[in-house]
């Protein structure tokens, strides 16, 4: 574990990030790597015919917590938001394109508001699965658009992802499936508090996606909320770091801008980089006094 203190009005305060006692993947890149640079043409994702893996960052969170807006700022910070698709070497890709095509009968209900979207059966766990691994095999993938005013698919809007240095995939139920949460080289749990995600998905649905005020609050009281409570928060324990406040928590989005800076370097440079931890029998015994977001870990 390592964390950064701060002393505020005289008192000691524990800063947001963490590492846990989960034992990181090891990520290994071979000398004769030709990364650029951050703001590069050039991806170090294939170098002579060999498929370097790229590093797979999770990004959980509940709904309206800013999961996307994070993902868009660490792009923004590493200058990759205005690339061309082709030649980008940060990527992020949203969970909800990975929701299972509705039977009539289902469709009928979420037009009536009684389908929850935030179970994870709404999801299709294989083609998640799938898709993950091929990307991180190196292969070039396309993920079809998600249309939230119909509750449904658009195969004819694929989103293409090229092979990439980093791939951020974010989405409520990221960390909920065993096989697809062991992907993953880093986690990340976006914790904003409900009324904030409240407020911000009220207006969010009924200005962008056509939705009834009524049914937006009569949907997130009897599905959303549960959901979270059932399904999500359980899942911030499995976190590497979690990140209060969301976008608006700045600090947060620059030391994991560095962090991937770190990655890129090593990687330009020919250096392997073990992004593992000391195995948990190897740690010292945790003192007493740790606050409780400590003890999860």
């Amino acid at each position: 574990m390592f964390h950064w203190n701060f002393f505020l009005c005289g008192e000691e305060k524990k800063v947001f990030i963490f590492i846990s006692s989960y034992q990181r993947k090891i990520v290994k890149m071979s000398e004769n790597s030709a990364y650029l640079g951050v703001n590069g043409a050039k991806s170090s994702a294939t170098v002579n015919g060999e498929v370097k893996q790229p590093f797979l960052i999770g990004v959980a969170g509940g709904t309206a917590s800013g999961k996307s807006t994070v993902c868009k700022r660490i792009m923004e910070q590493l200058g990759q938001a205005d690339m061309d698709h082709a030649q980008r070497q940060v990527v992020s890709i949203s969970q909800d394109s990975f929701y299972r095509e509705l039977t009539a009968a289902e469709k009928a209900k979420a037009e009536r508001g009684q389908f929850n979207f935030d179970h994870p059966d709404a999801f299709n766990e294989d083609m998640m699965l799938r898709t993950l691994k091929d990307i991180l095999a190196g292969k070039k993938v396309e993920i079809p658009a998600y249309d939230y005013r119909t509750n449904s698919l658009r195969p004819e809007r694929l989103i293409t992802i090229y092979p990439v240095d980093v791939v951020m995939f974010e989405g409520i139920l990221t960390f909920y499936f065993p096989e697809i949460r062991d992907l993953f080289h880093m986690k990340l749990f976006v914790d904003t508090d409900s009324d904030t995600r409240l407020a911000r998905r009220v207006p969010r649905d009924v200005n962008e996606r056509g939705r009834d005020l009524d049914q937006v609050l009569n949907y997130y009281l009897n599905y959303v909320k549960p959901a979270f409570e059932e399904f999500c928060s359980p899942t911030k324990k499995f976190a590497d770091v979690i990140i209060p406040r969301g976008a608006d928590n700045t600090v947060a989005i620059e030391l994991i801008v560095e962090h991937i800076r770190d990655f890129l370097n090593n990687r330009s440079s020919g250096r392997g980089q073990d992004l593992s931890l000391p195995p948990v029998a190897e740690k010292k015994k945790k003192p007493d006094n740790i606050s409780p977001l400590q003890r999860l870990h």
